[in-house]
């Protein structure tokens, strides 16, 4: 079976390299999947897409009169998939639902911590021989009230690690966990007192009508002053414009982003010759609190490693007309 990986970067082709590739005939392009590039899948048979790849209407249309007939996504969000759409083309769609939700929460918790403690600021004095420790006092994560706003995989990991720390733990979720409840003392409540009693909140919900802009100025005003906000899961779950009018008058203490709205032709690339076009990103980079990375949080060698072999085993299912665990229905 023939299969066009779009997106591909130099840190998948390692664990690429590694596979025994069966019968699938692959064609690597670092091309996103758009529109345009969409015309370049004539005589695939599938395609295997990035977060950042385009799979709207318009492009699944090209896709199926290409004869394209299944997406095999290298992640675990399909927002990017028109789901309705690629039903009606009857184009089924896999995703790789779990390929490591501690490298996901490590990072989340990764970002409190810089944060706190101020270790980018650190590091640039001290390559400047700046040895001062003025400016730079964090406060101890132990006996904190952590919110974490989703418990699935992800945020099941998080209440591990942070009831380690001694946090007092808040969650919310449409479906509570009886087993972090009674492990790590999690408490649920609704979203609005989640806010109004938590000092860090970390956010690990799948993005959808209900979630989109979660975040915002209503939302935002609920919450301590000087709240820490992480959001490791999906960039349109926080409207970033509220974000940084909140960061003006110290409503919002430390904000850590691993994941933007507008991401698309940003993220996952080098633009370090360009002019920044994006205004809000830029003006999140002047904040001294404020800690941006370009949706790294799932890049660590185990989820590569499982993103890879769960890609080609949901191709594999595909071909010999079997049923996969992943795909989405």
């Amino acid at each position: 079976m023939k299969t066009a990986i779009y997106s591909f970067h130099k840190f998948e082709k390692p664990y690429w390299d590694k596979i025994d590739s069966g019968s699938h005939l692959f064609h690597f392009f670092d091309l996103t999947l758009t529109v345009e590039t969409a015309r370049l899948t004539v005589g695939f048979d599938a395609v295997s897409l990035f977060v950042s790849d385009d799979a709207s209407a318009s492009v699944l249309e090209i896709l199926h009169a290409n004869g394209i007939r299944f997406i095999a996504l290298r992640s675990a969000g399909y927002n990017n998939v028109d789901m309705v759409k690629a039903k009606q083309l009857g184009i089924r769609v896999a995703r790789v639902p779990a390929y490591s939700p501690f490298a996901v929460a490590e990072h989340a918790v990764a970002l409190m911590l810089a944060l706190n403690r101020k270790l980018i600021r650190s590091h640039y004095r001290i390559m400047e021989q700046n040895f001062s420790l003025d400016g730079l006092t964090g406060f101890d994560m132990n006996g904190k009230t952590v919110g974490i706003a989703g418990t699935g995989k992800i945020g099941k990991v998080i209440a591990r690690i942070l009831h380690g720390f001694g946090c007092h733990l808040l969650a919310y979720d449409k479906i509570e966990d009886e087993e972090i409840k009674q492990k790590y003392e999690v408490e649920y409540v609704d979203f609005e007192m989640l806010c109004n009693k938590s000092d860090i909140i970390t956010l690990h919900l799948p993005l959808n009508q209900e979630t989109k802009h979660l975040i915002n100025n209503s939302t935002l005003d609920q919450m301590k002053e000087g709240v820490m906000l992480i959001n490791t899961s999906r960039g349109a779950l926080v409207n970033t414009k509220d974000v940084v009018q909140a960061l003006k008058r110290g409503r919002v203490g430390y904000f850590g982003m691993d994941v933007y709205e507008e991401e698309g032709g940003l993220f996952f690339e080098d633009h370090s010759d360009n002019i920044l076009q994006d205004d809000t990103i830029a003006r999140l980079m002047t904040f001294q609190n404020v800690l941006i990375t370009s949706h790294q949080g799932f890049l660590t060698e185990t989820s590569l490693q499982n993103i890879t072999k769960t890609t080609i085993y949901n191709l594999d299912c595909f071909e010999q007309k079997k049923n996969s665990e992943n795909e989405i229905k």
